[in-house]
């Protein structure tokens, strides 16, 4: 019992804290005059990607290198098809020229990088796959070419839809700063009570990194990408989900790794091969839409892909 109040309050906490972290870091950004695709790929993206960091770094430093991975690639087939799909629902999300030709391209580097990586095995006289320390180096490499490139962006873009409720310095300070304390506490609990939960129930560490923490760490994504459709922020809706992914992959494996060697197993191939169908999917949805957008009806059939993908993880395990 103990176990699975844990997990609650700490998605809770993950859920509150990564709302005040982006509401505080939106309104000190905006007040700069930075773009709404550039908030989504960096502000916003960071910020909700904060509990997948620190749920995946504690996971990693206690051994469990599957909740680790598997929370990283479940949140990135959650940020897109489920994530997207409800953003699109609500509102028919346009898609930049900037985002079809170099945001979703990089993201989908960054995750055949990873695969990369974490199979390098293979080809050599190594036995175990795992994402090593010098490959984490690696992905931290390509997430500062990434960071160059959005402050590239940030130079030309221009803010489009409408304009983001500002906080006053000291309200914004308050909310970042109870928002990371919140975002620490609430990835050791989430932690404790999925690891706790799934050894006294026999499930596989992985499952419960796939679907449930998976799920709880997108919630924030969820919530500033359905509140952004809803505003009519669609730059930061989709950026946000874009910049998360390339987050995830890059920043959190690649931080991770850096300070413990992270296990790789076999299966997770299948998932990693998800990760990158569904960024291919935005690509496609854009593709066939006569307004470069992801439609509602493309919202809803990445959905049911969804709950597919979830009932094939639980059937696997």
């Amino acid at each position: 019992m103990l176990d699975v109040v844990l997990l609650a309050v700490g998605l809770i906490a993950l859920f509150k804290g990564a709302d005040l972290l982006v509401s505080g870091a939106i309104s000190i950004a905006a007040g700069f005059g930075i773009s709404n695709l550039v908030i989504g790929l960096t502000i916003v993206s960071f910020g909700t990607s904060l509990p997948e960091m620190l749920v995946s770094m504690t996971a990693g430093l206690r051994g469990d290198a599957d909740l680790a991975i598997a929370n990283v690639l479940g949140s990135n087939i959650a940020n897109v098809l489920l994530i997207l799909g409800v953003a699109a629902m609500i509102r028919p999300l346009p898609v930049r020229d900037s985002t079809v030709e170099s945001e979703i391209p990089f993201s989908l580097t960054a995750a055949l990088l990873v695969g990369f990586l974490a199979n390098a095995a293979l080809f050599s006289s190594q036995p175990d796959l795992s994402i090593s320390r010098l490959d984490g180096v690696f992905l931290l490499f390509f997430f500062f070419l990434f960071m160059l490139y959005v402050y590239k962006v940030s130079r030309t873009g221009v803010n489009e839809g409408e304009d983001i409720v500002s906080l006053t310095k000291v309200r914004a300070t308050i909310y970042i700063t109870l928002g990371i304390a919140l975002l620490y506490l609430g990835g050791e609990w989430v932690v404790s009570g999925a690891i706790g939960l799934a050894h006294r129930l026999g499930i596989d560490d992985a499952l419960i990194g796939l679907t449930v923490v998976a799920v709880g760490t997108s919630m924030p994504e969820l919530v500033a990408s359905a509140v952004a459709a809803k505003r009519g922020q669609c730059d930061i809706a989709v950026g946000n989900v874009v910049g998360s992914n390339i987050f995830n992959m890059l920043w959190i494996l690649g931080v991770t790794a850096t300070v413990v060697d992270l296990p790789f197993t076999v299966v997770s191939n299948t998932d990693l091969a998800i990760v990158i169908g569904s960024s291919t999917l935005i690509l496609l949805a854009v593709a066939t839409s006569k307004r470069n957008a992801i439609e509602r009806w493309q919202g809803a059939v990445f959905i049911v892909l969804y709950i597919a993908y979830t009932g094939y993880v639980i059937s696997r395990a």
